[in-house]
């Protein structure tokens, strides 16, 4: 189970409801210059697939899916571990100069506080695991 976070063309608005319904989001970038950028922020990531990224330290790990496409409309975050990747999602965020939907509160990532994302997501994920152990 992960905690996911989608990068893309988002407007500024506060809220997610605050979106127009009408609203196309814009391709963020070629699947190069992407790479190089979050390669720029965390040099380990492995891209030797341009689809698909993976970052694994210690402490936690993200998968980066780029897609097939040259041109990239979304980059979809795989995050697994502890909290401190929620820092490093903000600092990925900071140089592509994106937003992203994080799929554990249904709001924008917040880069100021990256760790409520992670703990909604991780309260979720104990109460999931607590509850098929209990079945068990």
């Amino acid at each position: 189970m992960s905690w996911d976070v989608f990068i893309q063309d988002l407007p500024e608005v506060d809220s997610i409801e605050d979106i127009p319904h009408d609203f196309n989001p814009k391709p963020i970038g070629s699947r190069a210059t992407l790479i190089a950028h979050i390669q720029e922020v965390i040099p380990q990531v492995d891209f030797s697939d341009p689809a698909w990224g993976i970052l694994d330290t210690d402490g936690f790990s993200i998968e980066f899916n780029l897609g097939k496409k040259e041109v990239v409309k979304c980059i979809a975050l795989h995050v697994r571990g502890g909290a401190e990747a929620g820092a490093c999602v903000a600092d990925i965020l900071k140089k592509l100069g994106l937003r992203a939907l994080d799929s554990s509160t249904g709001e924008f990532f917040d880069v100021h506080n990256p760790e409520w994302g992670y703990n909604q997501w991780r309260a979720y994920r104990d109460k999931v695991v607590g509850s098929l152990e209990s079945e068990n």
